[in-house]
């Protein structure tokens, strides 16, 4: 059963059109994360969402109950923005208490529950600790604990972990799924990365200038992607206009096409393959890097540049610079387009 559900949303900023005709179904429980470039209106859907955004037409509904224009604080949502947006004068304790002092609650269920927070987010040796005194990461996680103490029926996340380095960015994406999981929250998440995306989501809604262009498993996502701007914003696909592939392929495939990078093998002497599933073409390597357990090959086929990435099987096992390969395209996983 639906427990998010917008009906036409419409949004215009004077004359510009943000989004229009936005119609969106989430469960109870989903963790679902609206991704694309800069500027595709995703972060101005979940700011509609969540209240703090007017919409020009359309309906919000909320656990089965019309909140189209209802304030944030009573649709029942937390939520989370890059900034952390902590105060800075008082200590992790009570910036996650705050939410629940504001409804004056018992002094006890606040200590109870400000405690639970910070147990669920790894920070219970922080409690006494300011805002300054933490890294980027365990700020994020004070800013989370203190969105999920009021209890909300929904949990926003507005690209809560860009501002993060690498590292911690990873590590902080993998405790928050856990939360999630924990706390059963629906949970909307933003973001621009797709391999943020794609990790934690079981369900990524694409956006594109305003429209959302294809909704998904991660799996589904980027296995499929149904039109040439997906396929050239999930993943390394190599992309080929119709000029490059009668190049790469002759008379073997016309048209627009996407392969996966991983979709392309190199044909080995020693092993025995069916060859009508592939499609063999030479190609030189031009370049290689290593990207820790795969190798990422900038190979020549027919003067098109084509990625090929094949597992890091250690020393003597790789091809080097100006090297002939024979590439085999798997033919099942050829997109057209």
């Amino acid at each position: 059963m639906s427990f998010i559900v917008t009906e036409t949303l419409e949004k215009n900023y004077g004359s510009t059109k943000v989004f229009k005709d936005i119609n969106i179904n989430i469960k109870k429980g989903e963790f679902v994360t609206l991704l694309g470039p800069s500027g595709c209106g995703k972060s101005t859907l979940l700011r509609c969402i969540a209240g703090l955004n007017d919409i020009n037409h359309g309906e919000i509904y909320i656990d089965g109950e019309r909140v189209t224009h209802k304030s944030a604080r009573e649709r029942g949502v937390g939520m989370v923005f890059q900034n952390y947006a902590l105060f800075p004068n008082m200590t992790v304790f009570e910036n996650i208490a705050f939410g629940l002092e504001m409804k004056k609650l018992d002094k006890s269920y606040i200590r109870n529950k400000v405690d639970e927070m910070l147990k669920l987010v790894h920070l219970d040796d922080k409690a006494n600790f300011y805002p300054d005194e933490l890294s980027g990461g365990q700020k994020q996680r004070v800013a989370i604990a203190r969105s999920l103490a009021t209890e909300p029926k929904i949990l926003l996340l507005d690209e809560p972990l860009s501002a993060l380095d690498a590292k911690v960015r990873k590590s902080l994406r993998d405790q928050l799924k856990e939360i999630q999981r924990k706390t059963n929250v629906t949970t909307i998440f933003v973001t621009h990365d797709q391999e943020e995306a794609l990790t934690i989501s079981d369900r990524v809604f694409i956006m594109d200038k305003g429209n959302i262009v294809q909704v998904g498993t991660p799996e589904e996502i980027y296995t499929n992607p149904r039109t040439l701007f997906m396929a050239e914003f999930i993943g390394n696909y190599n992309i080929l206009k119709e000029d490059e592939t009668r190049k790469v392929f002759g008379n073997d495939i016309f048209g627009n096409v996407a392969i996966r990078p991983e979709a392309i093998y190199v044909r080995e002497a020693e092993r025995n393959y069916d060859l009508d599933e592939f499609i063999i073409k030479k190609a030189r390597v031009k370049e290689f890097s290593i990207l820790g357990n795969v190798i990422r090959y900038f190979v020549e086929c027919k003067g098109i540049d084509l990625r090929v990435d094949l597992l890091n099987r250690g020393k003597g096992k790789v091809y080097e610079k100006d090297g002939i390969l024979e590439l085999m395209f798997l033919k099942k996983e050829i997109k057209y387009y």
